[in-house]
């Protein structure tokens, strides 16, 4: 059976790649026949409506999912593949209590033209009650139409099957959410996230950047069991008595929220196991401060000081030193550990910023275990950042000839040294001046 998907018009690169995820999850074969990333207006065969109903059930980036009655370049080609197609159906819906819509994309249409639109389907025969309010079937004609032109260039008619996820994003809207940081990650994005890296009940998911805890309330929504971690006992601790916690509590979520604690992803006290069923994170940029893990600059053990009788590091208030860490050596971090923790078919969803320029383009980081899924993009004005979803392959599939691409070794001690996306934030993203002539 033939659906129409209205998305929402924004972070296009996304869409298609989150309802893939969630077929996957579902095991629903779905074929996509027109998808295109500047219309809302999407075509994919599902073998049933409960397929349809499982897939958008938990999409953000979509409105709602639509049997296809018909489409076609002017009305009259909408009426005669509507007439072709559905005719059959019709006495299904002819007692049914039913409402008409009209969606129109990059144009308006008067109260007069959207009446005599939906006055032209009256071949259909309903004799059902018009019942605006929850209607037992929901009919909606949808118009794509070029900037500034008023007819359309495409139409469609449409059954609405069934909605989405998207009125949860009033629910966890950081607006409303008591504990937060600068570095809070926006919900709808953290729901996206969750999504594409396949939350669902009975699995469980870990962020070894927690912060705040935004992805894993996200992973929580979704059904799943989240822990997080983060180098900073600030954020895990929290502050005038809110923390990660609180925030799982202000949704009633705390049954999902497993625990979160101080650590860094290369000293992780982790147990080494295959026991994760997804890792998602949004790594630090070192932009506001540069990248640091813990440890000496020198690498040398430190003696211990002792206050008031008792070692320092054993003190509630210590703060253990840190040394500066590359930030290509933290991406090839995160995918060693992904490979290490992951379960068969886990995923890992990552967020990696890079400029806009060929300057300092970063590779997207492999690994021999992981095989990419997906990869989508959020663009700003001279810089993106990438979602990066991988997939923890079998042992058995693992091609041993493929090593995991080591971090270049870095020269320098700075932050602007190991983070040539950081120098380039400060630099404003500027061309560098063209070399000296020789007199």
């Amino acid at each position: 059976m033939e659906y129409l998907v209205r998305f929402v018009q924004m972070h296009e690169s996304f869409r298609k790649a989150e309802l893939e995820a969630m077929a996957d999850l579902y095991g629903v074969n779905m074929d996509f026949l027109h998808y295109n990333q500047y219309s809302p207006h999407c075509i994919i065969r599902l073998p049933n409506e409960d397929a349809a109903c499982r897939i958008t059930g938990r999409s953000v980036l979509s409105k709602g999912i639509y049997e296809l009655w018909g489409s076609g370049s002017t009305y009259i080609e909408l009426h005669q593949e509507v007439k072709r197609r559905t005719s059959n159906l019709w006495h299904l819906y002819k007692s049914s209590s039913f409402k008409f819509e009209i969606q129109a994309y990059q144009a308006k249409r008067s109260l007069g033209e959207q009446d005599a639109l939906i006055q032209s389907f009256r071949y259909t025969g309903f004799e059902g009650p018009i019942q605006l309010k929850d209607p037992e079937q929901t009919f909606c004609i949808f118009e794509e139409c070029e900037w500034g032109v008023k007819e359309p260039t495409r139409v469609y008619l449409g059954r609405l099957v069934a909605g989405s996820s998207r009125p949860i994003l009033d629910t966890y809207t950081l607006k409303k959410r008591k504990y937060l940081s600068t570095t809070s990650m926006d919900s709808e994005l953290a729901l996206i996230t969750a999504n594409l890296t396949q939350a669902a009940p009975g699995k469980l998911f870990y962020d070894p950047f927690a912060g705040t805890g935004s992805f894993p309330i996200a992973c929580a929504h979704f059904g799943a069991v989240s822990m997080g971690s983060d180098i900073d006992g600030r954020a895990v601790r929290g502050k005038n008595g809110v923390n990660i916690l609180t925030n799982f509590q202000q949704y009633s979520l705390e049954d999902k929220y497993l625990d979160s604690f101080i650590a860094d992803l290369t000293h992780t006290p982790l147990q080494s196991a295959r026991f994760l069923d997804g890792i998602i994170c949004d790594p630090p940029y070192g932009v506001r401060e540069g990248l640091k893990v813990l440890g000496s600059k020198d690498g040398g053990k430190k003696e211990i000081h002792w206050i008031d009788g008792k070692a320092a590091h054993l003190q509630s208030h210590y703060i253990p030193p840190k040394k500066p860490y590359s930030f290509e050596a933290m991406l090839c971090d995160i995918l060693e550990f992904a490979a290490m923790y992951l379960v068969d078919g886990g995923r890992l969803s990552l967020w990696m910023p890079t400029a806009n320029d060929e300057e300092v383009e970063l590779e997207i980081p492999m690994h021999p275990c992981l095989e990419i899924v997906s990869i989508c993009v959020q663009a700003f004005n001279k810089w993106s950042r990438r979602l990066l979803t991988y997939r923890r392959l079998r042992d058995e599939d693992v091609k041993e000839a493929q090593p995991a691409r080591q971090a270049r070794t870095e020269e320098g001690s700075t932050a602007n040294d190991l983070n040539s996306f950081r120098k380039r934030y400060f630099e404003g993203f500027k061309e560098p001046p063209p070399p000296l002539k020789e007199a």
